[in-house]
Parts: C-alpha cells; sequence; structure tokens
C-alpha cells in the first residue's frame, strides 16, 4: 500500500464514505454567515418600515440566533453521523466473531485444525475487503492473524524436519503475515483518513486536537508491527504537522485576543507556548521556521506597543 495516510492522496470514494458531513466546514460557515448577514439586513429593512424602535439591534439578535442555531445543527449532524457509523461498525464486529484461533491457545494445530483455522481467516479476509469503509472487519482479520501467527511459531519450534504438519504451517504462516499486513495498513487507512477528516471539520481546538491525536496513536501501533513502512512513517510525519498546527494556530489565536484587550503580557506567553509547539519534536521544515519567525515578530511587537504604553 503505497498512499500516505491523512494526505489529500486518499481516494475521493473513500473520503466520501467516511465523511460524517458532505459539506467542508470552512464553506458551511461561510454559507451561515452570508445567509445570517443577509438576514439581518432584511429584517432591519422590514423592522425599520414598522417604525419600530432600534430596528438594527432586534435585526441582530434575530441574525444571532440563526447562527447559534445553525452551528448547533451542524453539531448535531456530525453526532448522529458518526453514532451511525459506530453502530455499523459495532454490528460488523459481531457478525465477525468465531471460533478460530485465540492467543493462549494450546491445541495442537493439527493438519485439519491449521486448513479450518486458515480458511476462517481467508473467509473473513474476504468479508473485510467486500465491507472495505469499515475499518473493525480489517482489525478483526489482522488481529485473528496475529493470534495464528503466534501459536504457528510456537508448533514450528518443536515440529521435525520430516513431520507432514511442516509444509502446512510454513505455508500458513506465509499466508498470515501476507494478510496481517494487509489488514493492518487497511484498516489504518481507514482510521486516519477518518479521524483527520474529523480534525478538519471540528470547530473546537481541543476536539481537533484529539482526533488529530488518536490518528497519530493508529500510525504508531502499525508502526510497532511495521517499523520500516514507508507509508507509515511519512503519514506519522504529516499528522505530527497537522497535531502541530493545530495547536499553534490556537495560540496565537488566542495571543491575538489578548493584545486586543491590552494584555500583552498574557499575549507573549501565548506566542513563546506556540514556540515551544514547534519546536519540541526536533523537527526542522521551512513552513516551521516562517511561522517562528511570524512569532517572534508579533512578540517584538508587542515590547514596542508596551514601551509606547
Amino acid at each position: 500500500m503505497g498512499r500516505r495516510f491523512g494526505s489529500s492522496q486518499f481516494t475521493t470514494e473513500m473520503n466520501r464514505n467516511r465523511r460524517p458531513f458532505w459539506v467542508p466546514a470552512s464553506t458551511y460557515y461561510m454559507m451561515t454567515v452570508a445567509l445570517a448577514a443577509a438576514l439581518f439586513f432584511v429584517a432591519w429593512g422590514i423592522l425599520n418600515d414598522s417604525l419600530v424602535e432600534a430596528p438594527h439591534i432586534t435585526a441582530g439578535i434575530s441574525a444571532s440566533i440563526f447562527l447559534f442555531g445553525a452551528v448547533v445543527l451542524r453539531e448535531i449532524i456530525l453526532r448522529r453521523a458518526r453514532n451511525r457509523l459506530i453502530q455499523d461498525q459495532r454490528r460488523l464486529e459481531r457478525s465477525f466473531v468465531s471460533p478460530s484461533v485465540h492467543a493462549g491457545d494450546s491445541r495442537k494445530l493439527t493438519i485439519e485444525r491449521n486448513a479450518a483455522i486458515l480458511n476462517d481467516i481467508k473467509r473473513k479476509s474476504e468479508a473485510a475487503r467486500v465491507l472495505g469503509k469499515f475499518s473493525a472487519g480489517h482489525r478483526e482479520v489482522f488481529e485473528l492473524c496475529g493470534d495464528y501467527i503466534l501459536q504457528n511459531d510456537s508448533e514450528l519450534k518443536v515440529v521435525s524436519a520430516s513431520s507432514p504438519r511442516l509444509s502446512p504451517l510454513l505455508k500458513g504462516r506465509t499466508l498470515a503475515n501476507e494478510l496481517h499486513r494487509f489488514h493492518m495498513l487497511k484498516w489504518a487507512e481507514i482510521e486516519v483518513t477518518s479521524r483527520t477528516t474529523e480534525a478538519s471539520t471540528r470547530v473546537v481546538s481541543q476536539e481537533k486536537i484529539e482526533a488529530a491525536q488518536g490518528a497519530l496513536a493508529v500510525i504508531d501501533e502499525s508502526l510497532e508491527f511495521y517499523p520500516a513502512e514507508r507509508s507509515l512513517i511519512q503519514s506519522r510525519a504529516l499528522l505530527q504537522d497537522l497535531l502541530v498546527s493545530i495547536k499553534v494556530s490556537d495560540r496565537i489565536e488566542q495571543a491575538e485576543r489578548a493584545v486586543f484587550e491590552k494584555d500583552y503580557a498574557l499575549a507573549k506567553s501565548l506566542y513563546r507556548d506556540a514556540l515551544f509547539d514547534l519546536g519540541r519534536d526536533n523537527v526542522q521544515s521551512a513552513a516551521r521556521e516562517a511561522a517562528a519567525a511570524r512569532i517572534n515578530a508579533e512578540i517584538e511587537r508587542i515590547r514596542i506597543l508596551e514601551s509606547d504604553r
């Protein structure tokens, strides 16, 4: 699998299947603000013609209520869509439950039992591919493969070279390794796509951060098994940049509000925190250096404002 998780190279179909809301957040809120502005002027005109006292205040309240309602409505739709997705995944998980092989199962892998376990894994692998947009199916398969590989390794340590079980066990291990890698990487792709989409559509910064951290946790889990997988390494770098960007943007926004309120001490503290976030993971890039330069310029500007007081 050569695609970068969490990047724009994911297919349109995958994003459509996983995206809980079909209008990007920026587009939605631009439309909402435009409609609220239109409502304000229409209401102002009607109230002004009706000789209502302070019509602009009433019109402003109406527009504000409309904006608030639009934000609440979008959050409700997002949560319901997310809940439906979770329910679908849980139903899929229940459909995958079977008496296959589990870690700690000490029964001997006979030729017949080995074949039965592999057939069960292959059947579930095919089902997970058909229901490709659900990460739970892929996770079920790679966990089953992992359990089988552990027991297979134990059997290979004691099986004799002349045993008729040796060849089926070796072939089974090769197949399990291939399916484990495929389904783990597919699971990671789907999960990271979902979580990065959530991070881009959330309004609250903390929710954005939690979604990005969840995506990073998925990549880290996969890297424990495949530390040299280039797509995972590239994805982790992209997600680290995304997480840093979210944190730094939030700090800068808070600092700008503090400057507006003339709380210069707080503003400088927030800007310094943003600089710390930029350098915390010892990753250097042109974008980070440019951001750090802008932040340092803002800190210097605040010092000038303080001296002019």
